[in-house]
């Protein structure tokens, strides 16, 4: 009976993690995004092409992203339910990012191989880059930093399988 209820028990925490986990983000079809959010995507960016959105729970807002491409380029808006903007990360090359951000990720990381680069815009302002990378010990970091080179936030990611 012991051996049947730790498993009961490991069973149930696993079920509370996936759906908490799992509640994160959720994909939403285009047709289902408040029309809001949609007009204020396309004023911003008149000629995008609209790929796919998905929404989540933040401090109890929903904030909905809704990933477009924009001349050739992969943007991420998030924006809450009211059309207001509150984030915009591009995807741009990483031989684009300025030199002072690629040497402070060399100065701290050595010789990398990048796999993504994105700027980060709030509120029409460029916070940060955000840079994925691989050093030459093979560990994958996802890295905030500033324009002015200033590393913000680190981050070990896993490889994925």
């Amino acid at each position: 009976m012991g051996r049947f209820t730790k498993a009961l028990g490991a069973v149930i925490v696993l079920a509370v993690f996936v759906s908490f986990a799992g509640a994160d983000e959720e994909k939403v079809p285009l047709d289902k995004v408040p029309a809001k959010v949609l007009d204020a995507v396309k004023t911003k960016f008149p000629r995008a092409e609209l790929v796919k959105a998905s929404k989540e729970k933040e401090n109890n807002e929903t904030i909905y992203e809704v990933a477009i491409k924009n001349e050739g380029q992969k943007i991420d808006v998030s924006l809450k339910e009211d059309g207001t903007i509150i984030e915009v990360e591009k995807e741009i090359k990483a031989e684009d990012l300025p030199k002072v951000v690629a040497d402070a990720l060399k100065e701290k990381y050595g010789k990398v191989a990048y796999k993504k680069a994105e700027e980060v815009i709030k509120k029409d302002k460029l916070e940060y880059y955000e840079v994925l990378f691989e050093t030459a010990e093979n560990k994958r970091f996802e890295v905030e930093v500033s324009p002015e080179g200033k590393i913000m936030k680190e981050e070990e990611k896993k490889k994925k399988d």
